[in-house]
């Protein structure tokens, strides 16, 4: 099972209002595993950043003024994403975010249902606790060591987002499950390989002529 936790920076919170994409973070899980595969892309806003959007993600309308348009990058990220089921935290913000930059492009919209909210999940899960990004990792002893030198950043929070998920999910304590299993049967289908009575495959070759003869003598002497 595919899935792709997703994160985006923005110049503001509403992109009714002229707000645009900055940056782009995407990280693989296969069966809640990350496998190393990731799309990353900074993305020239055409317009200014706001000096509180710097101070939380510190991209500034100079560093991004050389950087690729949405126009440019967006083929790959959804080449990148497919079809596949997208991890977010605070999924309404991102996904209405992206989908109204896809739209003005005319390009293909993603689905409410394609979205996985772990603000949800974990609201749900530890009712009355603090549900922040931060907060989680620090419940699941994630280190942000990181984030005190790149603040926020697409692909460093979609990176601490897919540990987050994982934990959220017990996907570390199935997959051990899984493992424990796996040898479990293993193990039983070696034992049950030597078990008396365990029938064996049909061989695909003829018999010698000294196993004829012997299987003749045994034959004669069960019949005198």
């Amino acid at each position: 099972m595919r899935e792709i936790t997703f994160d985006l920076e923005t110049t503001g919170l509403d992109p009714r209002s002229g707000h645009k994409i900055v940056e782009i973070g995407c990280v693989e899980l296969i069966d809640k595993r990350v496998t190393g595969n990731s799309f990353h892309a900074y993305v020239n806003p055409q317009r200014d950043v706001p000096k509180a959007a710097e101070k939380v993600h510190g991209l500034s309308t100079e560093f991004l003024s050389n950087k690729p348009i949405f126009d440019d990058v967006v083929d790959e990220f959804l080449e990148f994403v497919k079809f596949d089921k997208l991890v977010i935290h605070n999924a309404a913000f991102d996904m209405g975010f992206i989908n109204y930059q896809l739209k003005e492009l005319s390009k293909p919209m993603f689905f409410n249902e394609q979205a996985i909210d772990t603000l949800q999940m974990a609201r749900k899960k530890y009712p009355g606790a603090k549900a922040s990004l931060d907060a989680l990792c620090g419940r699941f002893d994630i280190s942000l060591e990181q984030r005190k030198e790149e603040k926020h950043g697409a692909l460093l929070d979609a990176q601490l987002l897919a540990e987050v998920y994982i934990h959220l999910t017990g996907g570390y304590q199935n997959s051990l499950n899984l493992g424990s299993t796996k040898a479990h049967t293993q193990q039983t289908v070696e034992h049950d390989a030597s078990a008396p009575g365990k029938h064996h495959q049909p061989r695909h070759f003829p018999p010698t002529s000294e196993e004829i003869a012997a299987h003749t003598e045994f034959m004669r002497k069960i019949s005198s």
